[in-house]
């Protein structure tokens, strides 16, 4: 079994901010998926369709790792078999990056999955919603703008498209498809 979380925070007030891409990502793959419902399940909202789990915490952002571990230690999954999905304020709006293992990068969600968990050995797909303009605190929870949503939609469309691939075929097939650079050096979707 595989487990894709979608990082976000509970509540109408937060449904459409930055903050929630994760969780975006995750509602994409259900409706794919065709999963027939959520159910309250490891501090999240959970559904399992086939040999894949779908997990949106319900904690709050900060306590994101306290819904991952229960689901992980539910199914005994290994870090390698997770996948977590959230947003990044340094990654330019739109631009995906997908890695196996690394830093949690200020992200405070990563940060108490990769704490609970004792170490950063977890896949991880961030969507970009920066630059950042001023506090991250504040910009994180800010609504996108009208000129920035189409932009968003499709890096959400294109995240679910990514797991899809981690899914089917594995995290380094899936890092060459949506990790590629562009002629100026810089980390451009694939398309």
């Amino acid at each position: 079994m595989k487990l894709v979380v979608g990082l976000g925070n509970p509540g109408r007030e937060y449904a459409r901010t930055r903050h929630n891409v994760g969780w975006w990502a995750v509602e994409e793959l259900l409706r794919r998926l065709g999963a027939g419902g959520e159910q309250v399940k490891f501090a999240g909202w959970f559904a399992k369709v086939g040999n894949v789990g779908l997990l949106r915490p319900t904690t709050f952002m900060n306590a994101s790792g306290r819904s991952v571990l229960a689901a992980m230690q539910f199914y005994k999954l290994p870090a390698d078999a997770v996948l977590i999905v959230s947003d990044d304020l340094n990654l330019p709006l739109g631009k995906l990056r997908l890695r196996a293992e690394g830093s949690d990068g200020g992200h405070n969600g990563l940060a108490d999955i990769f704490g609970r968990l004792g170490h950063n050995n977890v896949p991880r797909l961030r969507i970009g919603i920066g630059p950042a303009i001023g506090e991250g605190r504040k910009f994180v929870l800010s609504p996108f703008g009208k000129d920035e949503s189409p932009v968003i939609e499709l890096a959400v469309s294109q995240a679910a498209d990514c797991v899809q691939k981690w899914l089917d075929d594995g995290i380094e097939t899936a890092m060459n498809r949506y990790n590629c650079r562009g002629e100026d050096g810089n980390e451009n979707n694939a398309v």
